[in-house]
């Protein structure tokens, strides 16, 4: 398993840092082309949809949530 790696990015006009592993900011740059945003846009658009987790867990969600409905075909 991949240690935790901290990024810091501009949201909604304020810094912030997000620590996730190695495989996450890959799946992330993955999900961001797809969709064709950058993996900042990506971020911002979950962080405004996301409720009571902090950020790091809700990109987890996120791409966790993208796999299983690639998997389901959807």
């Amino acid at each position: 398993m991949s240690a935790e790696r901290k990024r810091s990015l501009t949201i909604a006009g304020h810094r912030t840092s997000v620590s996730l592993e190695e495989p996450f900011w890959d799946a992330l740059k993955e999900i961001a082309a797809a969709q064709g945003l950058t993996v900042a846009a990506l971020i911002a658009a979950v962080d405004s949809g996301r409720e009571a987790v902090n950020l790091s867990s809700a990109l987890r969600l996120h791409v966790l949530a993208h796999y299983r409905a690639k998997a389901a075909g959807a």
